[in-house]
C-alpha cells in the first residue's frame, strides 16, 4: 500500500513537470524571435474620401439637386473649390474674433453666389439660395434649419434646481 502512494506521488509529481515544461516551451514559441518597439496603439491609415465638404453639399449633390447641365457644372467646380479652400484657409486663421470670421465667411460665401448666379438660370439660382447656406444641406438635414414654413423647435426651458436637503 505504501508503495501505491509513493508511485502516485512520483506519477504527480513527474506530470506536474512535464506540463509545466510544456507551458513554458509554448510561451517561448509564441514570443518573436527578434525584440520589438514597446507597442503602441496601430493607428489605422485614413480613409480616402472624395474630394468636396464633407456631407452633402458638394458640386455633384448640388448638380443633382438643381438640374446643372454638364457645362455648369463645369463653371461652377472651380467656384466651389476655391470657396471651400478660403473657408478652410479662413478655419486655420485663429487671429480673427467671431464676429471677424462671420464677415468673412459672408463676404466669402457673397463672392461665390455672385459667380454662380452668371452660370445657374434664375430658377436654378432661387433654389440655390432656398438651399440652407453653408454646405447647402436640404432643409431638415442635420445641422440645416427647419424648412421654410415649419414652426420652430421651442425652446428648451431651464433645468429646475434642486430643492437643497436638510443637513
Amino acid at each position: 500500500m505504501k508503495l501505491n502512494k509513493t508511485m502516485m506521488m512520483v506519477a504527480l509529481v513527474a506530470g506536474s513537470v512535464f506540463t509545466a515544461t510544456v507551458a513554458v516551451q509554448a510561451q517561448d514559441a509564441a514570443k518573436p524571435a527578434t525584440p520589438t518597439a514597446p507597442a503602441t496603439p496601430t493607428i489605422p491609415p485614413p480613409v480616402a474620401r472624395p474630394a468636396g465638404p464633407r456631407g452633402p453639399g458638394g458640386i455633384d449633390y448640388v448638380a443633382t439637386q438643381l438640374a446643372l447641365t454638364d457645362d455648369q457644372k463645369a463653371k461652377a467646380k472651380p467656384i466651389f473649390d476655391e470657396r471651400r479652400q478660403k473657408m478652410t484657409d479662413l478655419r486655420k486663421d485663429t487671429t480673427l474674433d467671431q464676429t471677424q470670421r462671420r464677415a468673412k465667411i459672408k463676404e466669402i460665401s457673397d463672392e461665390a453666389n455672385t459667380k454662380l448666379k452668371d452660370i445657374f438660370t434664375p430658377e436654378q439660382y432661387e433654389k440655390w439660395l432656398k438651399m440652407s447656406p453653408g454646405t447647402r444641406r436640404p432643409p431638415g438635414a442635420a445641422g440645416a434649419p427647419p424648412a421654410p414654413g415649419t414652426p420652430p423647435a421651442p425652446p428648451t426651458p431651464p433645468a429646475a434646481a434642486a430643492p437643497a436637503s436638510p443637513q
